[in-house]
């Protein structure tokens, strides 16, 4: 059964850097503070679905535990009573790696969080440093291993296509999130918006954004090496919306960008098999979960394009297994 979540966007004004890449306004899509009435008006709506119930209170956009110590327990109390009465299971919050200590995570404890996401974005320090992201990848390795101990649901956030970053840095910052075991994963590639340093790297040459497409070949790969490990993506690509398109200048943003990488990664799976298993050329039929057959296909069939140009006419069916 499909839950839904209560998402309330906390501005930036905790967030005591200004990394290269960062117009917060626009990926969160406001610049005022959340109340307490915010939230209950948020969750009024929400509970007008009866689909609500089981979901989450969310509280994201911002370094959600950096903001002012009493605005954040206000908007933790606000959204705790809807759990006491059991509207929501829980309550999440996503937050920069060097604002997570001892009393942070018993105060989020006591108050109902169960989950806490971790902006990561590289496990690479340079890339870190490029950035301005103000923390080092031993900060991401405590804070990681601290939420554990608390017993909270971790989540790590990774970003692709970082100044001064390669694909290789990005696999192996997977690697390093992997080993952290968190149990869900977000991978953002990184999106050139105005009023960024980075803007200002792109139009002096300094930076080379990703394509659309090399993002989504790489983050194909990313989501199989996720998928392997048992770590649920629950985002790839940056939100639509919000003022996203009217700030874009470049890089890897598309409104169904998380298509476009399962897409990939069922073609290269299957490539994968044709080439262990020597299948000749002609005729084939590739079985999938019935959900995954248009993920299989492609968008527009060009995973059956790209397939007939190695020489297999491939039809897709649904497994009678699943």
């Amino acid at each position: 059964m499909k839950h839904i979540n209560v998402g309330l966007f906390v501005p930036h004004n905790g967030c005591p850097h200004q990394c290269t890449f960062c117009n917060q306004r626009v990926i969160s899509g406001q610049s005022k503070q959340v109340t307490p009435d915010d939230v209950d008006e948020a969750v009024k709506i929400a509970m007008n679905n009866p689909d609500s119930a089981g979901g989450e209170i969310a509280f994201f956009g911002g370094s959600f535990t950096a903001i002012d110590r009493d605005v954040m327990v206000g908007l933790l109390k606000a959204a705790y009573k809807y759990v006491e009465n059991g509207s929501f299971k829980g309550i999440r919050c996503s937050t920069r790696p060097d604002a997570i200590d001892d009393e942070i995570c018993r105060i989020l404890k006591s108050y109902g969080v169960t989950a806490v996401e971790l902006g990561a974005q590289s496990m690479n320090d340079e890339v870190l440093r490029l950035n301005r992201r103000g923390h080092t990848s031993q900060d991401i390795v405590k804070a990681s291993k601290m939420l554990k101990s608390y017993g909270f649901e971790l989540g790590l956030q990774m970003m692709t296509g970082l100044y001064g970053s390669t694909d290789e840095d990005s696999i192996d910052t997977a690697k390093k999130i992997i080993a952290l075991k968190p149990e869900t994963v977000r991978i953002y590639p990184t999106v050139v918006l105005e009023n960024t340093e980075l803007a200002e790297l792109y139009k002096s040459g300094k930076y080379q954004p990703e394509t659309v497409d090399s993002a989504a070949e790489l983050c194909a790969k990313l989501l199989l090496m996720f998928n392997e490990a048992d770590i649920a993506v629950i985002r790839t690509g940056l939100h639509s919306g919000g003022g996203v398109e009217g700030e874009y200048l470049a890089g890897a943003y598309h409104p169904a960008f998380k298509e476009l990488c399962e897409g990939k990664y069922y073609l290269n799976r299957a490539i994968e098999y044709i080439k262990e298993n020597n299948i000749p050329q002609g005729k084939i039929t590739i079985y999938v979960a019935s959900d995954a057959i248009s993920k299989m296909t492609g968008q527009k069939r060009c995973n059956i394009a790209r397939l007939r140009e190695m020489g297999y006419d491939a039809k897709i069916a649904a497994d009678s297994k699943t």
